[in-house]
């Protein structure tokens, strides 16, 4: 059984404490899927597929959801069959080698009907990475897998809005903090040109993506980037230097490149902006590099 979890009446941690688990992941999706099975996934679940009024039925709309992320997580041939129970989690799904899979959904979504879009997202995307053998160690790990493919795939969103926080009570589903998930769909919005922001019921969630992307930004401004800012140059510069002068001195864990001796010179590491695949490119002034993974094409001064 794979289960998700949710805070509810108890503080939600924030911040991004989960990054580098974050970046795995989205390595991991490409190296899976491959660049072009990731942009088969340019266009996001739509709201209205996953809208669920009060006046609906819910067995029906739940069923009605539950196809629509499974039809935008490209899974035409995984029926879904969805039940309410009392339970600890959110929700969670049986994955066996279907067709059929069973989910099953916290009470609470009885009269909590907005989120039950959310709570189905994450446990479909449990089966797409079960079909496609893709996971990480442990459990923790894992649902951070699961929650990064869902937002990186175009149904997370749905995970973010579901983050509600007031002065007496808060909801998060999922186990990335809210700006992880804010991250996570940037970094997907700057892939496909994409603006979630209007999707956004929840004033919170909106705070969300907005840090998020902030921090997906920073991404795409450190060196050897011709984008990063001047005190990242000016330290990349004095490294580069004791680089060339102290060959083998050990990089500093401080900052996001490494310099490497060789047959050919010195050359930088350091992780694409977009899938974090590691990138190695000799030193010699302004370079444009293009990650083998992802595709990007940068520009470099290195």
């Amino acid at each position: 059984m794979a289960d998700s979890s949710r805070s509810t009446g108890s503080p939600v941690v924030h911040g991004f404490p989960h990054l580098e688990t974050v970046r795995s992941a989205i390595t991991a999706l490409y190296r899976r899927l491959s660049y072009d099975g990731v942009r088969g996934y340019a266009t996001s679940l739509a709201p209205v597929d996953a809208a669920f009024g009060d006046q609906d039925d819910l067995y029906l709309g739940s069923q009605r959801v539950a196809r629509a992320v499974v039809r935008h997580l490209h899974l035409p041939d995984a029926r879904m069959i969805v039940g309410f129970r009392a339970m600890e989690h959110a929700a969670g799904v049986e994955l066996t080698a279907g067709p059929e899979y069973f989910v099953e959904l916290n009470d609470r979504f009885r009269t909590h009907r907005r989120d039950i879009g959310a709570a189905l997202s994450h446990e479909v995307t449990h089966v797409l990475l079960h079909r496609l053998g893709l996971e990480f160690p442990g459990t923790r790990d894992n649902e951070i897998l699961t929650d990064t493919v869902t937002t990186y795939l175009g149904a997370g969103w749905l995970l973010l809005d579901a983050f509600r926080e007031d002065r007496v009570s808060s909801q998060k589903l999922g186990y990335l903090t809210p700006e992880e998930f804010g991250y996570v769909l940037a970094k997907r919005a700057f892939v496909f040109d994409e603006d979630p922001s209007p999707w956004f019921t929840s004033p919170q969630a909106y705070e969300a993506y907005t840090e998020g992307r902030a921090q997906a930004l920073q991404d795409t401004r450190q060196p050897p980037l011709t984008a990063a800012g001047w005190a990242g140059r000016r330290r990349y510069a004095k490294d580069r230097r004791r680089a060339q002068d102290r060959p083998g001195t050990p990089a500093d864990p401080g900052v996001p490149y490494a310099f490497e001796g060789g047959p050919d010179g010195l050359r930088v590491s350091f992780a694409c902006p977009v899938c974090h695949q590691r990138i190695r490119v000799p030193v010699r002034g302004r370079v444009r590099a293009r990650c083998g993974l992802c595709r990007t094409v940068l520009d470099c001064s290195t």
